[in-house]
């Protein structure tokens, strides 16, 4: 994960126009309390994070790629989903020719109305911001790894309960394997919008059909002291999704973590889920006050299991299945 920061001056969508001046009626609508969900188990989701660091790496065109990849195809079944592989090929800023595969697990098929839950389950091919062995691959504990250990435990637990409406889970491939550091933009070619986010980019252009109420996008929602603020391409496409998502993290004692407040936006799957799919879909991203988005553990080799906690994991599902059950 990656990019390019976005400056969009769109707060109003997000906050309103200011009505002082206009008369209004006494009429106070009563707010329903929330359905409680399933309890979101924080050392499930740790575990599933543990595993795919042990896979190693998963950097596409790797056994370790591979393997990662059956083993999200072999929990999805055990958990009760009707799951496709979209598989495709792509080629990387640096002239790499890889094999993708998008891994979607569908829940409650016969809802008509739907969510839809997205992470990355790729790993970054180098660790360039790091100082010692760029080089190297990393492992992606965070950047990757903790938004797919999120939706597994999600997906475990929707299995015993459903929620009324359906949910979709996609783990998108392809989605870090953008320009190297300072490097400069390099020119995309035609049919490509970015070198990041391969796999949002074909999926959104080969969705067939598929439609959804809204999307939530989890990327680097595992970090020690992570806040996350409300990122500008979420706040302009989909500014509903994001105050019910904000609102109720307040409701439920994760304010700490869910920050009112709105920052720039960024590059990230949820631009061409929003821009090509046309699903409104809300980033939930780590955004540092000192570093901006990500934190000093981007893209080098700090992004490992010690960076992982399990009370920003709780924060982070807790919060989104209690959106689910909501609906």
């Amino acid at each position: 994960m990656k990019k390019i920061i976005w400056s969009i001056a769109l707060g109003y969508i997000l906050f309103g126009c200011n009505d002082s001046n206009r008369e209004t009626t006494s009429v106070v609508k009563e707010e329903k309390p929330l359905v409680q969900a399933p309890n979101f188990n924080s050392d499930s989701a740790y575990a599933f994070v543990q595993k795919q660091v042990d896979f190693g790496p998963r950097v596409p065109n790797t056994p370790e790629h591979v393997a990662a990849g059956d083993y999200f195809i072999k929990k999805f079944k055990e958990y009760g989903a009707e799951v496709k592989e979209q598989k495709f090929k792509a080629t990387t800023f640096d002239g790499v020719n890889i094999s993708l595969r998008n891994i979607i697990a569908a829940f409650n098929k016969p809802a008509k109305k739907r969510i839809l839950l997205a992470a990355h389950w790729d790993s970054r091919p180098f660790a360039d911001k790091d100082e010692n062995t760029p080089e190297k691959a990393m492992e992606g504990a965070n950047d990757g790894a903790s938004g797919v250990g999120v939706l597994l435990e999600i997906a475990r637990l929707i299995s015993d309960k459903s929620p009324s409406v359906g949910v979709d889970i996609i783990l998108f491939d392809g989605e870090d394997w953008g320009e190297k550091h300072n490097m400069g933009g390099v020119p995309t070619p035609v049919g490509l919008d970015s070198w990041w986010c391969l796999g949002s980019q074909y999926w959104s252009k080969n969705k067939n059909g598929y439609g959804a109420y809204y999307g939530i996008l989890l990327d680097m929602v595992g970090a020690k002291g992570a806040q996350f603020y409300m990122e500008g391409i979420s706040t302009t496409y989909a500014p509903k999704v994001v105050r019910k998502i904000w609102n109720t993290a307040r409701d439920i004692g994760y304010g700490n973590y869910f920050i009112h407040q709105k920052k720039s936006g960024i590059t990230d799957d949820h631009k061409f889920v929003n821009e090509i799919a046309k699903i409104p879909m809300v980033d939930i991203v780590h955004f540092d006050s000192t570093y901006g988005y990500f934190g000093d553990y981007h893209h080098t080799h700090k992004d490992n299991m010690e960076l992982i906690d399990k009370r920003t994991l709780k924060a982070v599902g807790q919060t989104v299945l209690t959106v689910i059950y909501n609906e």
